[in-house]
């Protein structure tokens, strides 16, 4: 967000402070530039033309309620979804957030050609579940693992998945059954 003609701000996840931080300082090259960390609170505001928020008025949203809409809407998280070890394109953030048309940017080359030329083995998927699941749990297909679990809530979870997997299979947990929802 710019400030003034000088100030900018960049909103992050409070645990991706200090990785962006690092990051814009490599990226800095000989720009007199002065990046600092600053507090502050933010809050999510579902609305607008659309209704997205369908609870009774004056009633809050619930941490639970905010994780469900975040899993429903398969928005990766930091430390759940994405960390240094996953592609964007696993993550569908080639969809989302990366253009194909700007500018260089750093780390271009490995998306432009995984984009273009590859395929991804795994991709986040949003997932219908009957049961128990918590962060780190298998899914299983027969008797092979093809994914795992990154976030749940409610009856909902995220969870990376093989591509080959067919649409309509039912995968298990250790505790629970699910069922991928249309990509």
């Amino acid at each position: 967000m710019r400030r003034a003609n000088d100030d900018f701000l960049v909103l992050t996840e409070p645990e991706l402070g200090e990785i962006v931080r690092t990051q814009l300082v490599r990226a800095r090259f000989a720009a007199k530039v002065e990046i600092a960390p600053e507090h502050h609170e933010s809050w999510l505001v579902l609305g607008g033309d659309e209704v997205l928020d369908e609870r009774p008025p004056g009633e809050d949203a619930s941490h639970e309620d905010v994780e469900r809409w975040r899993i429903e809407t398969r928005t990766p998280k930091w430390g759940a979804e994405l960390d240094e070890k996953i592609l964007p394109a696993e993550a569908g953030l080639e969809e989302t957030h990366i253009s194909f048309t700007k500018g260089c940017y750093p780390g271009q080359e490995p998306i432009a050609r995984q984009h273009y030329r590859g395929k991804v083995n795994r991709k986040l998927r949003v997932l219908d579940i009957a049961g128990d699941v918590e962060p780190g749990d298998e899914l299983q297909l027969g008797d092979k693992t093809v994914g795992r679990i990154t976030s749940a809530a409610n009856g909902v979870a995220l969870g990376y998945v093989r591509t080959e997997v067919p649409e309509d299979a039912r995968l298990v947990t250790r505790n629970a059954h699910a069922k991928m929802r249309p990509a």
